[in-house]
């Protein structure tokens, strides 16, 4: 008898879910007015599934207490309440990852031994179902857990204007382009990945790499938008993010750099603009990470409500 195979409900799971956030980004960046109408009303596009069936349910236990005689209700007590669900709000998250850190990394960052490296990418596959790593195919930074500061807005196309972006304008753009040059070669040009790329995107040392200059062809291949986790250990919040500049300069201090959305999702907007982040590669050969938040957990796509 040829045996059947089995669903993997949870990988299945995981795939919606990654559907689910990649077409909530796709719908921010065509439709950011209806988004923003959403927002405003407590509703998050991603969740408006999630929304609707709340409301079916609480209507369908109304009607069902409006139809129960009284002798009955004592069978309400038999259900599930809110505190015994699986849900997990992002804060829960953020604080069990902060935790969880405490006891690995000091305050101050500074260079990891491999052994903090490899418990740290524990964590953060435990909390995040994500697998990354201070190495990746051999390559790896001068610093894992280092120094993060502001960065302006890189030009994406050739004439393009801080007023052109969506959010924080008032970080000014650069007036060069990024270590790997304009993004698209007009607006036009210019797709919704492209876009999503230069709005989080994280500059990184590499021109202090040992091997960069004996490796400069390959390696600048393999830097260019290449996927980052980057997560605050002060505050739990972790975002993927794509290397599209080099830098910062060694004499500042610093040794990554953040768009202001990322410094912004980080919490580094302070008067400073800066502190301690972890920055490690990502590994998605698949390309199946959005960049962005992570909110919640990508193997098990646990569900999360804010």
């Amino acid at each position: 008898m040829k045996r059947r195979n089995l669903l993997n409900t949870d990988s299945l799971r995981s795939r919606l879910k990654l559907k689910n956030i990649q077409s909530e980004l796709l719908l921010k960046a065509h439709h950011s007015p209806a988004v923003a109408l959403l927002e405003s009303a407590g509703i998050r596009p991603g969740g408006i599934r999630d929304h609707a069936s709340r409301l079916l349910a609480a209507g369908a236990t109304a009607s069902a207490l409006f139809l129960t005689p009284t002798n009955s209700l004592p069978i309400l007590a038999s259900l599930p309440s809110a505190s015994q669900s699986t849900f997990m709000t992002p804060m829960d998250l953020h604080h069990s990852l902060v935790d969880s850190l405490a006891s690995v990394i000091s305050p101050e960052a500074g260079v990891l031994t491999p052994a903090q490296e490899e418990e740290i990418s524990r964590i953060l596959h435990d909390h995040l179902g994500i697998h990354a790593s201070a190495e990746l195919e051999s390559n790896r930074l001068n610093r894992s857990y280092g120094i993060i500061g502001a960065e302006q807005h890189l030009p994406r196309f050739p004439g393009d204007t801080a007023s052109q972006h969506q959010d924080y304008i008032r970080a000014g753009i650069t007036p060069g382009r990024g270590a790997w040059g304009y993004f698209a070669n007009s607006r036009g040009d210019l797709t919704p990945l492209l876009e999503q790329t230069e709005k989080y995107y994280v500059a990184v040392q590499t021109l202090y790499l040992p091997d960069w200059n004996t490796r400069l062809a390959y390696l600048r291949d393999w830097y260019k938008y290449r996927k980052m986790l980057v997560l605050n250990p002060e505050n739990g919040k972790a975002i993927v993010a794509a290397v599209a500049d080099s830098g910062p300069a060694a004499f500042t201090g610093k040794h990554f750099g953040g768009s202001p959305e990322v410094m912004a999702y980080l919490r580094r907007l302070d008067g400073a603009q800066r502190g301690p982040v972890l920055m490690f590669f990502v590994d998605d050969p698949q390309n199946q990470i959005p960049l962005g938040p992570l909110e919640y957990n990508l193997e098990k796509a646990l569900p999360l409500h804010e």
